[in-house]
């Protein structure tokens, strides 16, 4: 297990999430001390989160469009300036080729040195971490990093049209099993939270959420041997070169 307070420098990190603002609920204090230190980080959302809300009136296309909107906001209060959407349906999302070849593409052409996504593997301490669209976008981005991004052979489409394959040395897996790296985030706790409240169609109780934020945060401190009062982020981080 390893803490870090600066989680590790790097030139470029590129983040997979399933839908708009689980970045910011898994780990924008850690983007915002990796952008901090100079590190490039783009995120790739692989829904629109069209499914999402609690407002009946607002059409789906309507909400899918507002929830862009607020994703890129979010980004920006925690220094990341790309942000791509894959544009697949909210609530139905599978690990299919069709998917895995579409995160293989952003990977060959942003060329991270870490890719950070959700855990394809469902937890049963907090089941809302492993919603179904999580585990999918985890499973396939795992897939684009091993064996997908770095085989010339696979997604043959993407070297015709001249993406040249690409290994990404350090894999980071949001709410893993197995946590092994806590970055403190007290310093940028903050600016977390000033992200989770650009999602505003997602949180009509934001004092409540940012709350339970803090709580969880402290916890997550403490589990990984942090002082009393700091505030941390965990992963688990694979290497796989």
């Amino acid at each position: 297990m390893t803490v870090a307070g600066d989680a590790g420098v790097v030139a470029r990190v590129l983040v997979v999430a399933a839908h708009p603002d689980d970045v910011d609920f898994g780990m924008a204090g850690t983007v915002a001390t990796w952008t901090a230190a100079g590190t490039e980080v783009a995120y790739l959302i692989v829904t629109d989160g069209d499914a999402g809300g609690f407002d009946r009136s607002i059409s789906r296309p309507e909400m899918a469009a507002m929830r862009r909107d607020e994703q890129r906001a979010a980004a920006k209060t925690v220094g990341v300036d790309q942000v791509m959407f894959l544009g697949y349906t909210d609530g139905r999302l599978v690990p299919s080729i069709e998917l895995r070849r579409d995160i293989s593409r952003v990977v060959r052409q942003f060329r991270p040195d870490r890719l950070v996504c959700q855990s394809p593997e469902r937890t049963w301490q907090r089941i809302g971490a492993s919603h179904p669209d999580h585990l999918a976008a985890g499973e396939a981005a795992v897939c684009a990093v091993y064996p997908d991004a770095r085989n010339p052979f696979a997604h043959p489409e993407l070297l015709a049209a001249g993406l040249e394959p690409h290994i990404v040395p350090e894999l980071w897996l949001m709410a893993g099993r197995e946590p092994n790296h806590y970055v403190d985030v007290t310093d940028t706790a903050e600016r977390k939270l000033a992200a989770l409240r650009c999602h505003a169609s997602q949180l009509p109780e934001v004092e409540a959420v940012e709350t339970r934020v803090r709580g969880w945060l402290a916890a997550t401190a403490a589990a990984g041997g942090l002082p009393e009062g700091r505030l941390a982020e965990a992963f688990q981080v694979v290497h796989t070169a």
